[in-house]
């Protein structure tokens, strides 16, 4: 039991690492091709979305290998992705870093015939356009995402989720994240209604992250669950780490009255944006502790191939959450997943799990 506390903690405390880090390589400026020496080098390729185009096929038409800089453009290498057969959508993303600087690059693809993700309806109208956030909020959360800033320079983005929020080690973090718990419950009407019909992104972002910090926080599950359904990649983000920390406290407080259906985060497996799939499976590891076959059954009628792809990964500690639910479909007691994954015998579990490919998303998000 501890070893598995141990694992889960170890999970938890990565995902705002790795947030951070793919938002900051995600927003490298453009550079030519002189510039290309200042760019990090490429350590690693892995990809997701690809069933039957060759990973070959693909490489060639990127131009990329491990050792390549990364590109200065990553729209220009989706667009010569989008020109290889069979393919109708793609994305790129980075991960900072390997111990030798060197970045993982993650291709995503989306194949003909492939699930596919519909989101909601982006908010428009007079109303929408005009709709904002108090600026109590708005400043606090700027403040919020510079002391993020200085935690991930000094490698110290540990997070307690146990209340069914977020709260950093980091001091200078945290300090603004007790203050979302007052700023949440006070504005609480204006928030919500930010969430759903505001048509800035930026705000509908900041309404997710700080709407986790509710203390009612079953009334507000519900609207949390639509914004993992939203058109903007960090308002889903945000929504989804909110609904991680909700799921740790239903799943330690059950008299708590918090629900965190399975359903949005199997579905988010199959998503083109990798932060959605990382995040959804990091999610998973803690909504299937109890071993639902209902989660179970979900996953294989809608995502196991999407997950079996990522528990595949070349990058071991984005691997692992996918590993885990996957070992705990296959049957294995947590000791003998811990021992298969050390002993780097994943194919002897994923080998449990067919190829076949998951039926075609029929989900509207």
């Amino acid at each position: 039991m501890a070893q598995r506390r141990l694992l889960l903690m170890h999970l938890r405390r990565l995902a705002l690492g790795l947030a951070f880090a793919a938002l900051a390589l995600a927003q490298l400026p453009a550079q030519t091709e002189a510039q290309a020496i200042d760019l990090p080098r490429i350590g690693l390729i892995d990809f997701y979305g690809r069933r039957t185009v060759p990973e070959a096929k693909l490489l060639a038409a990127m131009g990329l290998k491990v050792g390549s800089f990364l590109p200065p453009s990553k729209e220009d290498v989706e667009e010569k992705l989008l020109a290889v057969p069979g393919i109708v959508a793609a994305h790129l993303e980075a991960t900072c870093c390997q111990d030798d600087g060197q970045v993982v690059l993650y291709v995503g693809v989306e194949e003909r015939g492939a699930p596919h993700l519909e989101y909601n309806a982006a908010p428009a109208g007079a109303e929408a356009e005009q709709l904002m956030l108090p600026e109590a909020i708005h400043r606090e959360y700027e403040g919020f995402l510079a002391a993020v800033a200085l935690a991930v320079r000094s490698g110290n983005t540990v997070e307690d989720l146990s209340a069914g929020h977020s709260m950093m080690t980091h001091t200078g973090a945290r300090v603004h994240q007790i203050r979302f718990l007052a700023l949440a419950d006070e504005h609480l009407t204006e928030v919500r209604k930010v969430l759903r019909d505001s048509a800035d992104n930026e705000q509908r972002a900041i309404a997710a992250y700080v709407l986790g910090y509710a203390s009612n926080k079953p009334a507000v599950a519900d609207d949390l669950q639509w914004a993992v359904r939203d058109p903007d990649p960090t308002v889903r983000n945000n929504a989804m780490r909110a609904l991680a920390a909700f799921s740790i406290l239903a799943l330690t407080q059950p008299d708590s009255r918090l629900k965190v259906p399975a359903t949005w985060f199997i579905e988010a497996l199959n998503s083109l944006d990798w932060q959605d799939r990382i995040t959804a499976a990091n999610i998973l590891v803690t909504l299937t502790e109890n071993r639902n076959p209902a989660i179970f059954e979900q996953i294989r009628d809608r995502a196991l191939p999407a997950l079996v792809e990522m528990a595949n990964w070349k990058t071991l500690p984005q691997a692992l959450p996918a590993f885990l639910v996957l070992g705990r479909m296959a049957g294995l007691a947590e000791t003998d997943i811990q021992t298969k994954w050390s002993e780097n015998k994943r194919d002897e579990v994923l080998s449990k799990f067919s190829a076949a490919p998951a039926k075609k998303s029929d989900a509207k998000k």
